[in-house]
């Protein structure tokens, strides 16, 4: 593939994922934005973690995790303790309601995306599938 074609699918990519995101959250139920749904979700993916290590992952500075951080424990999703190891840092966890909110957020963006994906031709479904390995494998260094 030549680089002008590289660079139109990235293009493409980019925004064909991002607005696709943007609409299956828009379809989701009322509550916590999308930074905290994000960060809520990597607590209860990973266990507990350190607010640094939870700002690295999902690519914010600490001031601004601190802040999601705040308002999830002001929610009820997350409980916040100090580390044993050092003192001065903060390990947060996801609560069970908070685990609950996860779940059901997920439940309703995968159905919305299931009924999406109904609705395109069976050409197309099979796209889609044939490419889920190339997708997964962009963001296979995210998730270790």
């Amino acid at each position: 593939m030549t680089t002008s074609a590289v660079q139109d699918v990235s293009g493409r990519l980019f925004l064909a994922v991002g607005r696709l995101s943007r609409s299956l959250r828009q379809a989701g139920v009322p509550g916590p934005g999308h930074g905290a749904i994000s960060a809520l979700a990597t607590l209860v993916n990973y266990g507990q973690l350190r607010l640094g290590d939870l700002a690295a992952k999902e690519g914010v500075a600490a001031a601004t995790m601190s802040r999601i951080v705040a308002s999830l424990v002001e929610a009820g999703y997350v409980s916040r303790e100090s580390d044993p190891i050092d003192r001065r840092a903060w390990l947060a966890k996801a609560t069970e309601e908070g685990e609950r909110l996860v779940s059901g957020v997920r439940s309703t963006r995968v159905r919305e995306l299931g009924t999406r994906l109904d609705r395109l031709t069976p050409e197309h479904q099979a796209a889609l599938a044939a490419a889920l390995p190339a997708l997964e494998a962009l963001i296979a260094d995210e998730d270790r």
